[in-house]
Protein backbone atom coordinates (compact mmCIF):
# COMPACT_ATOMS: atom_id res chain seq x y z
CA UNK A 1 0.00 0.00 0.00
CA UNK A 2 1.25 3.48 -0.80
CA UNK A 3 1.92 5.95 2.00
CA UNK A 4 -1.08 8.05 2.89
CA UNK A 5 -0.33 11.17 0.88
CA UNK A 6 -3.07 13.69 0.37
CA UNK A 7 -3.08 17.16 -1.14
CA UNK A 8 -5.72 19.29 0.49
CA UNK A 9 -7.38 21.72 -1.91
CA UNK A 10 -9.40 24.81 -1.15
CA UNK A 11 -13.02 24.58 -2.28
CA UNK A 12 -14.18 27.28 -4.69
CA UNK A 13 -16.50 28.95 -2.19
CA UNK A 14 -13.67 29.19 0.34
CA UNK A 15 -11.48 31.14 -2.04
CA UNK A 16 -13.56 34.24 -1.44
CA UNK A 17 -12.65 34.05 2.23
CA UNK A 18 -8.92 33.64 1.69
CA UNK A 19 -6.61 36.29 3.09
CA UNK A 20 -4.32 35.76 0.13
CA UNK A 21 -5.28 34.43 -3.26
CA UNK A 22 -4.48 30.85 -4.26
CA UNK A 23 -2.23 32.23 -6.97
CA UNK A 24 0.04 33.83 -4.38
CA UNK A 25 -0.49 31.16 -1.70
CA UNK A 26 2.40 28.98 -0.57
CA UNK A 27 2.50 25.19 -0.73
CA UNK A 28 3.63 23.67 2.56
CA UNK A 29 5.08 20.14 2.57
CA UNK A 30 4.46 18.31 5.84
CA UNK A 31 5.41 14.84 7.08
CA UNK A 32 3.20 13.64 9.94
CA UNK A 33 2.76 10.51 12.03
CA UNK A 34 -0.55 8.81 11.23
CA UNK A 35 -1.62 9.11 14.87
CA UNK A 36 -2.62 12.73 14.27
CA UNK A 37 -4.21 12.25 10.84
CA UNK A 38 -7.88 13.08 11.52
CA UNK A 39 -7.40 16.29 13.54
CA UNK A 40 -4.54 17.40 11.27
CA UNK A 41 -6.67 17.14 8.14
CA UNK A 42 -9.45 19.19 9.74
CA UNK A 43 -7.07 21.92 10.89
CA UNK A 44 -5.22 21.94 7.54
CA UNK A 45 -8.49 22.39 5.65
CA UNK A 46 -9.41 25.27 7.96
CA UNK A 47 -6.03 26.94 7.42
CA UNK A 48 -6.24 26.54 3.65
CA UNK A 49 -9.71 28.07 3.53
CA UNK A 50 -8.60 31.10 5.54
CA UNK A 51 -5.28 31.79 3.83
CA UNK A 52 -5.18 30.36 0.32
CA UNK A 53 -2.04 28.37 1.16
CA UNK A 54 -1.91 24.65 0.32
CA UNK A 55 -0.95 21.88 2.75
CA UNK A 56 0.63 18.84 1.13
CA UNK A 57 0.91 16.18 3.83
CA UNK A 58 2.35 12.66 3.87
CA UNK A 59 1.20 10.39 6.72
CA UNK A 60 3.17 7.33 7.78
CA UNK A 61 4.60 5.63 10.86
CA UNK A 62 6.53 7.87 13.23
CA UNK A 63 9.85 6.39 12.14
CA UNK A 64 9.13 6.47 8.40
CA UNK A 65 7.81 10.03 8.70
CA UNK A 66 11.04 11.12 10.37
CA UNK A 67 13.21 9.51 7.67
CA UNK A 68 11.20 11.02 4.82
CA UNK A 69 11.34 14.49 6.33
CA UNK A 70 15.11 14.31 6.73
CA UNK A 71 15.45 13.26 3.08
CA UNK A 72 13.27 16.11 1.77
CA UNK A 73 14.94 19.55 1.92
CA UNK A 74 11.69 21.17 0.74
CA UNK A 75 9.71 19.91 3.73
CA UNK A 76 8.39 22.62 6.06
CA UNK A 77 7.06 20.75 9.09
CA UNK A 78 7.61 17.44 10.86
CA UNK A 79 5.18 15.81 13.30
CA UNK A 80 6.53 12.67 14.92
CA UNK A 81 7.39 11.37 18.38
CA UNK A 82 9.20 13.62 20.81
CA UNK A 83 11.77 10.85 21.26
CA UNK A 84 12.70 10.95 17.55
CA UNK A 85 12.85 14.74 17.52
CA UNK A 86 15.09 14.81 20.60
CA UNK A 87 17.33 12.20 19.00
CA UNK A 88 17.53 14.23 15.78
CA UNK A 89 18.44 17.40 17.65
CA UNK A 90 21.15 15.66 19.66
CA UNK A 91 22.65 14.00 16.58
CA UNK A 92 22.64 17.23 14.59
CA UNK A 93 20.25 15.97 11.91
CA UNK A 94 17.66 18.50 13.10
CA UNK A 95 19.25 21.93 13.53
CA UNK A 96 18.16 25.57 13.78
CA UNK A 97 15.06 24.21 15.42
CA UNK A 98 11.78 25.14 17.04
CA UNK A 99 9.59 22.39 18.49
CA UNK A 100 6.27 22.08 20.30
CA UNK A 101 4.77 19.19 22.21
CA UNK A 102 1.35 18.56 20.66
CA UNK A 103 -0.01 15.85 22.94
CA UNK A 104 0.15 12.30 24.25
CA UNK A 105 -1.54 9.06 23.32
CA UNK A 106 -1.24 5.47 24.51
CA UNK A 107 -0.96 2.22 22.62
CA UNK A 108 -3.97 -0.06 22.73
CA UNK A 109 -6.15 -2.66 21.08
CA UNK A 110 -9.04 -2.51 18.66
CA UNK A 111 -11.68 -5.06 17.62
CA UNK A 112 -14.36 -4.92 14.92
CA UNK A 113 -17.33 -2.83 16.14
CA UNK A 114 -20.12 -5.06 17.39
CA UNK A 115 -17.81 -7.93 18.30
CA UNK A 116 -17.27 -8.97 21.93
CA UNK A 117 -14.59 -6.87 23.66
CA UNK A 118 -12.02 -9.16 25.32
CA UNK A 119 -10.66 -8.50 28.80
CA UNK A 120 -7.06 -7.31 28.50
CA UNK A 121 -6.78 -5.69 31.92
CA UNK A 122 -3.93 -7.89 33.18
CA UNK A 123 -0.91 -9.55 31.62
CA UNK A 124 -2.46 -13.02 31.96
CA UNK A 125 -5.78 -11.93 30.45
CA UNK A 126 -3.98 -10.22 27.59
CA UNK A 127 -1.95 -13.37 26.98
CA UNK A 128 -5.12 -15.48 26.85
CA UNK A 129 -6.78 -13.02 24.50
CA UNK A 130 -3.85 -13.00 22.10
CA UNK A 131 -3.65 -16.79 22.06
CA UNK A 132 -7.40 -17.07 21.42
CA UNK A 133 -7.47 -14.53 18.59
CA UNK A 134 -7.44 -16.04 15.12
CA UNK A 135 -5.96 -13.02 13.33
CA UNK A 136 -4.04 -10.03 14.68
CA UNK A 137 -2.74 -6.92 12.90
CA UNK A 138 -0.11 -4.45 14.01
CA UNK A 139 2.11 -1.89 12.31
CA UNK A 140 5.42 -3.15 10.96
CA UNK A 141 8.24 -2.43 13.45
CA UNK A 142 10.71 -2.43 10.55
CA UNK A 143 8.99 0.74 9.28
CA UNK A 144 9.47 2.56 12.56
CA UNK A 145 6.05 1.85 14.06
CA UNK A 146 6.09 2.83 17.74
CA UNK A 147 3.15 0.66 18.81
CA UNK A 148 4.26 -2.25 16.64
CA UNK A 149 7.76 -2.22 18.12
CA UNK A 150 6.26 -2.16 21.61
CA UNK A 151 3.89 -5.03 20.81
CA UNK A 152 6.79 -7.24 19.74
CA UNK A 153 8.46 -6.64 23.10
CA UNK A 154 5.24 -7.43 24.95
CA UNK A 155 4.55 -10.76 23.23
CA UNK A 156 8.17 -11.74 23.75
CA UNK A 157 7.84 -10.88 27.44
CA UNK A 158 4.66 -12.96 27.62
CA UNK A 159 6.46 -15.91 25.98
CA UNK A 160 4.04 -16.13 23.04
CA UNK A 161 5.95 -14.35 20.29
CA UNK A 162 6.11 -17.31 17.90
CA UNK A 163 2.44 -18.20 18.34
CA UNK A 164 1.27 -14.64 17.76
CA UNK A 165 3.48 -13.96 14.75
CA UNK A 166 2.13 -17.05 12.98
CA UNK A 167 -1.30 -15.41 12.77
CA UNK A 168 -0.21 -11.80 12.51
CA UNK A 169 -0.52 -9.36 9.64
CA UNK A 170 2.07 -6.59 9.47
CA UNK A 171 0.34 -3.40 8.41
CA UNK A 172 2.06 -0.39 6.87
CA UNK A 173 0.88 1.88 9.69
CA UNK A 174 -1.92 2.40 12.20
CA UNK A 175 -4.35 3.61 9.53
CA UNK A 176 -3.89 0.35 7.64
CA UNK A 177 -4.20 -1.62 10.88
CA UNK A 178 -7.56 0.01 11.54
CA UNK A 179 -8.76 -0.66 8.00
CA UNK A 180 -8.13 -4.36 8.56
CA UNK A 181 -10.01 -4.22 11.87
CA UNK A 182 -13.02 -2.33 10.54
CA UNK A 183 -13.29 -4.60 7.51
CA UNK A 184 -13.31 -7.63 9.82
CA UNK A 185 -10.15 -9.09 8.32
CA UNK A 186 -8.59 -9.43 11.78
CA UNK A 187 -9.97 -10.04 15.28
CA UNK A 188 -7.58 -7.65 17.00
CA UNK A 189 -5.55 -4.65 15.95
CA UNK A 190 -2.71 -3.02 17.86
CA UNK A 191 -1.98 0.68 17.38
CA UNK A 192 -2.19 4.06 19.08
CA UNK A 193 -5.57 4.71 20.75
CA UNK A 194 -5.71 8.03 18.89
CA UNK A 195 -5.73 6.12 15.61
CA UNK A 196 -8.41 3.79 16.92
CA UNK A 197 -10.85 6.51 18.01
CA UNK A 198 -10.19 8.51 14.84
CA UNK A 199 -11.18 5.48 12.76
CA UNK A 200 -14.16 4.34 14.87
CA UNK A 201 -14.60 4.86 18.62
CA UNK A 202 -16.71 1.72 18.83
CA UNK A 203 -13.64 -0.33 17.89
CA UNK A 204 -11.65 0.60 21.00
CA UNK A 205 -10.99 -2.32 23.35
CA UNK A 206 -8.60 -0.50 25.66
CA UNK A 207 -4.95 0.22 26.44
CA UNK A 208 -2.27 -2.30 27.34
CA UNK A 209 -2.30 -3.56 30.94
CA UNK A 210 -0.57 -1.18 33.33
CA UNK A 211 2.69 -3.14 33.39
CA UNK A 212 2.94 -2.81 29.60
CA UNK A 213 1.59 0.73 29.30
CA UNK A 214 3.12 2.78 26.49
CA UNK A 215 2.53 6.53 26.29
CA UNK A 216 3.81 8.38 23.23
CA UNK A 217 4.27 12.13 22.94
CA UNK A 218 3.79 13.65 19.50
CA UNK A 219 5.68 16.85 18.79
CA UNK A 220 5.95 19.32 15.93
CA UNK A 221 9.32 20.53 14.61
CA UNK A 222 10.30 23.21 12.13
CA UNK A 223 13.34 25.30 11.33
CA UNK A 224 13.56 28.71 12.96
CA UNK A 225 13.81 30.14 9.44
CA UNK A 226 10.44 28.67 8.38
CA UNK A 227 8.21 30.87 6.24
CA UNK A 228 5.43 33.04 7.62
CA UNK A 229 2.90 30.63 6.08
CA UNK A 230 4.44 27.67 7.91
CA UNK A 231 4.57 29.57 11.19
CA UNK A 232 0.96 30.61 10.73
CA UNK A 233 -0.11 26.98 10.40
CA UNK A 234 1.96 26.07 13.46
CA UNK A 235 0.17 28.82 15.39
CA UNK A 236 -3.17 27.20 14.51
CA UNK A 237 -2.00 23.69 15.45
CA UNK A 238 -0.71 24.85 18.83
CA UNK A 239 -3.58 27.24 19.62
CA UNK A 240 -6.23 26.34 22.22
CA UNK A 241 -8.61 25.49 19.36
CA UNK A 242 -5.99 23.30 17.71
CA UNK A 243 -5.19 21.44 20.92
CA UNK A 244 -8.91 20.96 21.58
CA UNK A 245 -9.27 19.39 18.16
CA UNK A 246 -6.36 17.04 18.88
CA UNK A 247 -7.88 16.08 22.24
CA UNK A 248 -11.23 15.27 20.60
CA UNK A 249 -9.42 12.75 18.41
CA UNK A 250 -7.49 10.98 21.14
CA UNK A 251 -4.34 13.11 21.42
CA UNK A 252 -4.61 14.41 24.97
CA UNK A 253 -2.76 17.52 26.20
CA UNK A 254 0.91 16.73 26.88
CA UNK A 255 1.78 15.77 30.44
CA UNK A 256 3.73 18.33 32.47
CA UNK A 257 7.48 17.79 32.23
Amino acid sequence: MDVHAMRLRVLPFALALAVTSSASGEELKVYAAAGVKAPFLKLAAEYEAKTGHTINVVFDTAGATNKQFLADPQAALLITTQALISEGEKSGRLTDSVSYRLGDTVAGFAAPPGSPKPDISTAEKLKATLLAARRIAFSDPARGATAGTHFLKVIESLGIKDEVLKKATLAQDGVETMRLVLEGQVDLGVTQTSEIVQANRAALVGPFPQEFDLATTYSLWHRASASAAAKGFVALLTSPAGRARLAEDGVRPPAAR
